[in-house]
């Protein structure tokens, strides 16, 4: 049976990240998001906005990903973003009763910038950049004239692509 962990949202900082390092050199940025859920309000008609709230984590990854120092540097309270990431539980004891308690985190694995950065602020030129990309605009693509594309290369040697049975 296949699994998907996967969350995908836009919303906005309900505070800035607490950024914490560890003794092995690792780094931890926590920040609160919320995003708005909508329904109809029975009794007037209106729609509401409902909000919900959220606990996300960054890290940064020894493979290379360093969205924690990212978040540090970009992400503000109020800052709209759209947030992909996977869903973790925590649990622990009480220390006051000693009744278990759990809560369900959100660890960061990728963003996008959803509002310009604003003049003289640095890193971003452009509404929109993904976390892992550089933070400046790439040039536009040249094509040949007459509004043609490249050719796509031909089907590697030994593409067996036509013999998935699905």
């Amino acid at each position: 049976m296949a699994n998907l962990n996967k969350v995908m949202l836009i919303g906005r900082l309900t505070r800035d990240p607490e950024v914490r390092t560890f003794g092995n050199g690792g780094k931890v940025a926590r920040f609160g998001f919320a995003v708005n859920n909508r329904r109809k309000n029975q009794q007037t008609g209106q729609w509401e906005e409902e909000p919900v709230f959220l606990d996300i984590e960054a890290f940064n990854r020894q493979t290379g990903r360093q969205l924690a120092d990212q978040v540090e540097q970009y992400f503000k309270k109020g800052a709209q973003f759209y947030l992909e990431g996977h869903l973790r539980l925590d649990s622990w004891q009480d220390k006051n009763d000693g009744s278990k308690r759990s809560r369900l985190v959100i660890v960061l694995d990728d963003f996008q910038f959803l509002e310009p950065r604003a003049e003289g602020s640095g890193g971003m030129s452009g509404p929109v950049a993904r976390a892992g990309a550089p933070m400046q605009r790439r040039p536009e693509p040249s094509y040949p004239q007459g509004g043609g594309f490249p050719e796509p290369e031909p089907d590697m040697p030994g593409d067996n692509s036509d013999d998935i049975p699905f």
